[in-house]
């Protein structure tokens, strides 16, 4: 269903720094870069993560309302994001817990504001 999304950034080198460790935690790796967009995917075909400059020249700005959540495979990972997000200077948005039905998340900020979290189901 979802093929990629990407987040907004006005600092394209810090951004992908920033996602280059933060999946490295979920198995990502870059899966294409240009002097715009860095793509990360955990295997070719998934779905990937990636930041741009956005093409129209105008300042990157953040969407209120959206989010992007990313599967992990046990709380433990949960917590090993969560931590990797703010120790690479991500800003907390709700400590990793239960949020009820078996769902498990912590949520953050990049760098440039934008809204992610982690998750587990189980």
């Amino acid at each position: 269903m979802i093929g990629y999304t990407t987040f907004g950034t006005n600092d394209l080198a810090r951004a992908a720094k920033f996602y280059d460790a933060l999946l490295a935690e979920l198995g990502g790796k870059r899966s294409m870069a240009t002097d715009s967009l860095v793509l990360w995917a955990t295997a070719p075909g998934t779905p990937m993560v990636g930041v741009i400059k956005p093409n129209d020249g105008k300042a990157a700005t953040v969407g209120n309302g959206v989010m992007v959540a990313l599967a992990a495979s046990s709380k433990a990972q949960v917590d090993a994001v969560y931590a990797k997000a703010l120790a690479l200077g991500g800003k907390d948005e709700g400590k990793p817990g239960p949020r009820g039905g078996g769902f498990y998340a912590g949520y953050f900020r990049d760098l440039d504001g934008n809204k992610l979290n982690a998750f587990f189901m189980g």
